[in-house]
């Protein structure tokens, strides 16, 4: 059986919480020490499955990798072993982690050749690589599917700076054909590059490194390619995923919450979207600060038309917290059309909020209207399993606000993306238990 989480809800929470090291930032950054022989230092690493895998499959590939304290850790990239791509332990390890394409694009630029496994990972609709693949293409690399082992032999022998126009402004796409790039011969440019605040990360990195990329923070890129890079310092920005799943537990729980060091200026319009909510929040610092709200009220448009809320490509709103927002309004006063344009069946787990007693209406895989309850009805707590990590989190504030007990099965899946979450929700008063 695996590990599940018992939640006693309906118990307001107080206190401070700090918010993790982003995830997607890391998953880039940590692959990006391949680009270079030098000793790289990156801190504020989240202690998390997605990225202890993808360290771990960097010590097998031959990284040294050290770790100097929490969330600190050393990398030197000096000899990589190339054989390892073709072995069956990089194929089982590789194939279980969706992070493990980003490591191509470095290998690609800086020894020419490069295997991947076939991909797996979560159940939120299809999620294509194929921007990865054009962009690596684009550049000279050449892409030999072997239906034998699943692997895909990529080789890059000779990469050329070229324009690439995107197919869609994939993030994790973008920064790997960023990180082949920048070894490549000549300029590259991309443009509908992704944004992301990750992507900005990535790149000031890969700049302090010895590359050099310009129009950084726009969707044009523009990368000159460069012989070879050097070590750096690297910190990655708190997981503004966390940052708006705090938001939204706090209200949602009528708790008083502060969420530490946020890093405010790289939230772009999360805090807004709350605000939207009715949800009242101020910045104190770099923190944010939510008072205990027994009442909050979602805002119409201005011709008084209901509230939609739409994911988009950064600066837009992202995909990741629409199911945060989604639980959220649940207990909010009026009503809200949320709409799940990037990915499809992300939606699916209304189903368990539906059991709990909350007022949904799903219209199709990409829509649903929420109804609030404006906390005249408690939720109730039920048994459900967590079919995808945004998901499982929505579930767990859902479960904390929830009268009676709730127990969530398949708690892995939260934990792919969360750290100690449980621990730090106790130190906010939660009652809740791992079994």
């Amino acid at each position: 059986m695996n590990n599940a989480f018992v939640i006693n809800g309906g118990k307001p929470l107080k206190g401070e919480i700090t918010p993790q090291g982003a995830k997607n930032e890391a998953l880039q950054v940590i692959s990006a020490v391949l680009l270079t022989d030098q000793k790289i230092t990156i801190s504020n690493i989240p202690d998390i499955k997605d990225v202890n895998k993808l360290i771990e499959l960097l010590g097998d590939m031959g990284v040294i990798v050290e770790k100097i304290d929490d969330d600190t850790y050393t990398f030197t990239a000096k000899d990589i072993d190339l054989d390892f791509f073709q072995s069956e332990a990089f194929k089982s390890k590789g194939g279980g982690l969706r992070g493990s394409i980003m490591i191509v694009g470095p290998l690609l630029a800086r020894f020419g050749k490069a295997a991947i496994p076939k991909p797996g990972g979560d159940k939120i609709g299809r999620r294509r690589l194929d921007t990865h693949f054009l962009g690596f293409e684009k550049l000279g690399a050449r892409f030999d599917y072997n239906p034998d082992n699943g692997f895909f032999n990529v080789d890059a022998s000779n990469l050329q700076g070229t324009y690439i126009l995107l197919d869609e402004a994939s993030v994790t796409g973008t920064a790997n054909i960023v990180m082949a790039a920048v070894l490549a011969k000549g300029v590259t440019t991309i443009y509908n590059a992704a944004c992301e605040p990750y992507l900005q990360q990535l790149c000031k990195m890969l700049n302090r490194m010895g590359a050099k990329i310009s129009g950084i923070g726009s969707n044009l890129l523009t990368i000159e390619g460069v012989t070879s890079l050097g070590g750096t310092e690297h910190r990655l920005l708190p997981d503004m995923i966390e940052i708006g799943s705090f938001i939204g537990l706090a209200a949602m729980t009528g708790s008083e919450i502060t969420i530490k060091d946020v890093k405010y200026p790289e939230l772009g319009m999360i805090p807004d979207v709350f605000k939207r909510l009715g949800i009242k929040l101020e910045l104190r610092g770099d923190d944010i600060y939510i008072p205990a709200q027994d009442h909050y009220e979602i805002e119409t448009f201005i011709d008084g038309s209901i509230m939609t809320i739409a994911d988009a490509p950064w600066p837009g709103f992202t995909p990741d917290l629409l199911s945060i927002v989604l639980v959220v309004a649940i207990q909010a006063k009026g009503s809200v059309l949320i709409h799940q344009k990037m990915f499809e069946s992300r939606l699916f787990f209304v189903d368990k909020l539906l059991d709990m007693g909350a007022q949904i209406i799903l219209c199709d895989p990409h829509r649903a209207t929420v109804i609030g309850l404006d906390k005249q009805v408690q939720l109730r707590g039920i048994s459900m399993t967590s079919p995808d990590i945004r998901a499982g989190v929505s579930l767990l504030i859902a479960a904390l606000s929830a009268q009676g007990k709730s127990t969530i099965y398949n708690i892995e899946q939260i934990e792919r993306g969360y750290q100690h979450i449980d621990a730090r929700l106790k130190a906010l008063g939660a009652d809740i238990t791992r079994i």
